[in-house]
């Protein structure tokens, strides 16, 4: 076999087995809880050292000491820049280089926008766009030193935005189209970048949210299998998965990929059965809460002091 069919056929069964993530360093962001807490600690078992970073310093001194793996934690918000790029620098200097970053730190509000709270709507916002945006401006410098992985958590919100989540469903359109640009322009330098996608995952926020009756009732009348709650265990596992082969994009749950081809026609289709559902919730809209919601939006409400 000449040296050239050699290296195209290594190529090839690497594409399908993934890279090796033992020994790789990891960045997950908002790692103190939830989807980012396991993930770090699944990425851990397979031999991955990983940076935890987050708002919540006990919840990732926390997560750190379940790592199966050398790890470490830094404070940081996700939107502020120049916090970012010291915690790029100090991570590359702790661990020598970065292989990957998941960019999984969120918040969300919701209810009403026409009654919701502004400060609380533009934070998700930030936290979710702007603070992935941060995230991938402060460690592309090193992922393009390793070649390696920027991994955009994203939602079926991006794919289908409901009502009474306009700030977390533009926040989370808005990633996908961020991830999108990126690989673009990013991938001759060889460093690839996904999209991960999650239905509604038992998490903090997701039971947060089901605190208000009447957000958990409009939930509940989404069409199957959308109206689910899942574990969060299967979810981060594809995720694990998805991050070893470098995955373009990646389905937390698997009927998601469905999605893809009929996105175009359910917008049309939400907007005739989500206003009919409003429509029936009218009178106890005004109930609704309109702030962050979960352990992690009172975290993150708690660090700037509110």
């Amino acid at each position: 076999m000449s040296t050239a069919r050699t290296a195209r056929t290594a190529g090839t069964a690497r594409g399908i087995r993934g890279v090796p993530l033992e020994g790789q360093v990891a960045v997950v962001t908002g790692a103190a809880r939830g989807v980012g807490a396991l993930l770090a600690r699944k990425l851990s078992a397979h031999g991955v050292h990983v940076a935890l970073v987050g708002l919540e310093p006990d919840g990732l001194k926390e997560t750190c000491a379940r790592l199966h793996t050398e790890g470490d934690v830094w404070e940081a918000d996700v939107t502020d820049h120049a916090a970012m790029a010291r915690v790029a620098g100090q991570v590359k200097e702790r661990f020598g280089k970065v292989d990957v970053v998941v960019a999984n730190a969120g918040v969300a509000a919701g209810g009403p926008f026409e009654t919701s709270d502004p400060v609380a709507w533009r934070r998700v916002v930030e936290v979710n766009l702007i603070g992935s945006a941060t995230t991938g401006r402060a460690f592309l410098p090193v992922l393009t030193e390793s070649r390696g992985y920027f991994l955009q958590i994203a939602s079926l919100a991006a794919i289908t935005p409901a009502p009474m989540m306009t700030a977390y469903a533009a926040s989370k359109a808005g990633v996908e189209a961020f991830a999108h640009s990126l690989r673009a322009e990013v991938r001759h330098r060889g460093v690839r970048v996904g999209v991960g996608y999650l239905s509604w995952t038992d998490t903090d926020m997701v039971r947060g949210a089901d605190r208000d009756d009447v957000m958990r009732e409009l939930r509940g009348r989404l069409p199957w299998p959308a109206n689910r709650t899942y574990p969060p265990g299967p979810a981060v596992d594809r995720i694990v998965t998805g991050i070893e082969r470098r995955a373009p994009h990646v389905y937390g749950q698997r009927w998601l990929r469905g999605m893809q081809p009929v996105r175009g026609y359910l917008p049309s289709l939400i907007a005739v059965l989500g206003s009919r559902e409003v429509s029936r919730l009218d009178g106890r809209l005004a109930g609704v809460a309109t702030g962050l919601v979960g352990a992690g939006g009172a975290a993150d409400e708690a660090a700037r002091g509110g």
